[in-house]
């Protein structure tokens, strides 16, 4: 009974973790459980949400939620009184994320303009830039910057104009595309004649002309298209590097060819320590990065790929930072 509330904890905590990469920052994971050899040193077992980087090739464990048993409480002695008023030992769990879950976002999405970010966790989703022609209405368009960034505002979207005028507009692109900034409003005289705004995408560069008088819905449409179209994009590309093996020569041609690799295992330490060497080089040994909590089915007779024993799971396996 104990055991299960732990269990039922453990996989709360990583549907957060879950819903942190994909839901804010727009990244794929698997949810699933480490080999015996991957697991939390000294814990009964471990959870994890993996993220892929495409443009390395390489898995990366984008936090982890372990069942700790009651190993740590009987080696530091933690005991609590029941309610047969025994002594008995703790039942403990544990689980974090940290800071490289800013460093998966920056090489999933980032371009070579620099970042690129979620709206949901960018902490400017919109920049106002002035675009002064010669002899142009300058005060006319820095109140119209002024007044969208109220706007915007006001909705709680997270805006900010940059009317420095010791930067050319073309300057100002750069900065803000190189901070990532989702969406950017130029507003120029034309702009100003016609009643409108040019917004421009971070994500794909795509530009629109909006209406003043409906800009507010208009920009929260874009700011919800960015978010979810990052999260596509990135789902297609991983999804295009994942490669079903069902033998060894089948998966050192994946491994060479940076593939996120799902194989038939049949869960034996010694077979995976084997399979970290053999693979071992300049790039890196391949090794497993989790057992996805969802299985694919299984046909019967299905062997190991590395060992050719019948195999009991399938695993993710992959390089990794």
């Amino acid at each position: 009974m104990v055991l299960n509330c732990c269990h039922f904890q453990v996989l709360d905590i990583l549907e957060l973790y879950r819903r942190i990469y994909e839901e804010f920052l727009a990244i794929p994971v698997i949810k699933g459980k480490k080999s015996e050899l991957e697991k939390f040193a000294g814990g009964l077992y471990t959870t994890s949400v993996e993220a892929f980087i495409p443009n390395t090739g390489r898995g990366v464990q984008g936090a982890t939620s372990h069942c700790l048993g009651q190993n740590f409480s009987k080696m530091f002695e933690i005991n609590f009184e029941n309610e047969k008023g025994e002594k008995a030992m703790v039942w403990q769990n544990s689980w974090a994320y940290s800071t490289r879950t800013i460093g998966v976002m920056v090489m999933v999405h980032g371009d070579d303009k620099g970042l690129v970010l979620p709206p949901k966790v960018a902490s400017v989703q919109v920049i106002v830039i002035p675009v002064p022609y010669k002899d142009a209405d300058t005060q006319g368009i820095f109140d119209a910057c002024n007044a969208t960034v109220e706007t915007l505002c006001e909705a709680g979207i997270r805006a900010s104009a940059d009317l420095r005028d010791n930067y050319s507009p073309g300057w100002k692109y750069s900065h803000w595309e190189m901070r990532g900034v989702p969406l950017r409003i130029e507003i120029g005289p034309k702009d100003l004649a016609n009643n409108q705004v040019r917004a421009v995408r971070r994500d794909n560069g795509a530009k629109v002309d909006l209406p003043r008088d409906c800009l507010l819905k208009k920009v929260e449409e874009l700011i919800e298209n960015i978010q979810d179209s990052l999260f596509n994009t990135a789902k297609q590309k991983r999804d295009a590097c994942i490669q079903i093996v069902k033998t060894w020569d089948e998966f050192v041609v994946a491994v060479s060819q940076k593939k996120l690799i799902l194989a038939p295992w049949c869960d034996e330490e010694e077979v995976e320590k084997d399979v970290k060497a053999r693979t071992k080089g300049e790039m890196g040994a391949a090794k497993s990065l989790c057992s996805p909590l969802e299985q694919p089915e299984m046909p019967e007779g299905t062997k190991c790929f590395a060992s050719g024993k019948p195999a009991t799971k399938w695993t993710y396996w992959g390089r990794s930072y």
